[in-house]
């Protein structure tokens, strides 16, 4: 006879390497290979179906779409300042030489653009003001470019008449 030692778990005879009593075997699916007493993390984050973005597997804290990251500012939007160096070009530069008005409707359609995208998304984008700048500057150059086209053909409908009355 040979005595076995209480703390041998080697089986005395041979038994196949996937039964359960094993203990190289893994534990049966969805239950802990470690015994813990408290059960496994929901896969998905409870209230949240699947879906609800890249990133949002087990584990992960879920964020909902649309909104920035916590720690992670608003950035300012692109077309804001483009809007607003527009606009100073063509007020600006159209009191010295006329033919810089021209930039004015599109400082005023981009500030225009550029202030809706922000007011539909405040978490994300910043610079209002310098849209509302921009689309404002572009305004009054508008006016002055459509006064100075009025002007314009006001002088030559003059000039017309007294040519062909003289």
């Amino acid at each position: 006879m040979t005595d076995r030692d209480p703390d041998d778990t080697t089986p005395s005879s041979p038994s196949s390497p996937s039964s359960p009593s094993s203990p190289s075997s893994p534990p049966p699916y969805g239950q802990d290979p470690h015994g813990s007493p408290y059960p496994p993390p929901a896969y998905p984050p409870q209230g949240q179906g699947y879906g609800q973005g890249y990133g949002q597997g087990y584990g992960q804290p879920y964020y909902p779409q649309g909104q920035p990251l916590p720690g992670q500012a608003a950035t300012m939007h692109p077309q804001a300042n483009t809007a607003l160096v527009l606009g100073i070009v063509s007020l600006a530069g159209g009191m010295i030489c006329g033919l810089p008005l021209l930039a004015g409707p599109f400082a005023w359609f981009t500030g225009r653009k550029a202030k809706r995208e922000i007011e539909a998304a405040p978490q994300h984008y910043t610079g209002a003001s310098e849209a509302g700048a921009g689309m404002v500057l572009g305004i009054v150059s508008t006016v002055l470019l459509a006064l100075g086209l009025l002007a314009g053909v006001l002088v030559v409908g003059l000039l017309v008449v007294g040519v062909s009355t003289a």
